[in-house]
């Protein structure tokens, strides 16, 4: 999840939603061996496997990759999830939160031999930070069987104007602009925008009181959280004429208890078959209560 330089709550959702990559370059330690991460179906709490969710998604229209931004085992995980899919499905095609659609051609330009990998970094300022060992080799398994990555997300600066100004100034922009975002249709289901409000308040000590200025601010900033998920799920569904099944990985709000990203996929494509895939940053011998129904598959990860 990149922080976005937004105001300062829409810059503490991105940090703490995974919105884009963290810039931060701190130490981590080894990533843990993939094979050895305790998995548990979400529903069941019975214990799985990778081998059963590359098979789960072998069978899927779209899988789901709901990640802990920067955790290593995490991300190495994921990234073996989609080597061994792309072996098993040659026509699989990789979609990412965390390139824009306007880096769209960049990205292609290397997937396609036009520039260097160094060349494309730099052009589309990659950093350890934004573009950490997971991501890149989950790139470099997608370009090495020639099959596409979708930039999947919608430009920062949409964002910003979505939150600041709302969609209808969106929906006044000219046409080259307007397909780099994709406008929500509706309003979210279940428990994903109470749970947004939760966690934006949660940030502050002692929570922020609802009065009616902080509903303003928090329907403001869930305007551009609404938008990434929409803008996320329209690219994924354009992936499919690309080929099945897609694998988005995205930050793991998006997609954990019927998240933004899973709603608004739905919605554009009915009857869509879907797995999704969560990554806890914690050890369990089981399946915990709180994980119950995260996602199809429940993956700890352990502690960053």
């Amino acid at each position: 999840m990149n922080p976005r330089l937004f105001l300062v709550p829409l810059a503490a959702m991105v940090l703490l939603l995974g919105a884009c990559a963290s810039t931060r370059t701190t130490k981590t330690p080894p990533p843990r061996d993939p094979g050895a991460l305790a998995v548990y179906r979400g529903d069941s709490g019975e214990r799985a496997s990778l081998a059963a969710i590359v098979e789960a998604g072998a069978a899927a229209d779209v899988v789901l990759i709901g990640e802990n931004h920067g955790h290593p085992s995490g991300l190495a995980a994921a990234a073996e999830i989609w080597r061994d899919l792309l072996a098993r499905s040659p026509g699989a095609v990789l979609s990412m939160e965390f390139f824009e659609r306007d880096e769209q051609a960049g990205l292609d330009d290397y997937l396609t031999g036009l520039t260097t990998a160094e060349q494309m970094e730099k052009a589309l300022r990659r950093t350890p930070g934004n573009y950490p060992p997971g991501h890149r080799a989950m790139v470099e398994s997608a370009k090495g069987a020639d099959r596409p990555v979708i930039a999947a997300n919608a430009p920062r600066v949409y964002v910003r104007a979505a939150r600041l100004e709302g969609y209808e100034r969106l929906r006044a922009l000219r046409e080259e602009q307007r397909r780099l975002f994709r406008i929500p249709d509706s309003e979210p289901s279940g428990r994903y925008r109470e749970d947004f409000d939760r966690v934006m308040n949660g940030m502050n000590d002692p929570p922020t009181p609802m009065t009616p200025q902080r509903a303003a601010t928090l329907d403001a900033t869930f305007r551009s959280q609404w938008l990434w998920d929409w803008t996320m799920a329209d690219s994924v569904a354009r992936g499919l004429d690309q080929g099945t099944p897609v694998l988005h990985v995205v930050g793991r709000f998006h997609t954990d208890f019927d998240g933004g990203t899973a709603q608004a996929l739905r919605r554009l494509r009915p009857g869509v078959r879907l797995i999704t895939v969560s990554f806890v940053d914690a050890d369990s011998s089981s399946l915990r209560e709180e994980d119950r129904g995260r996602a199809d598959f429940v993956i700890y990860a352990g502690e960053k």
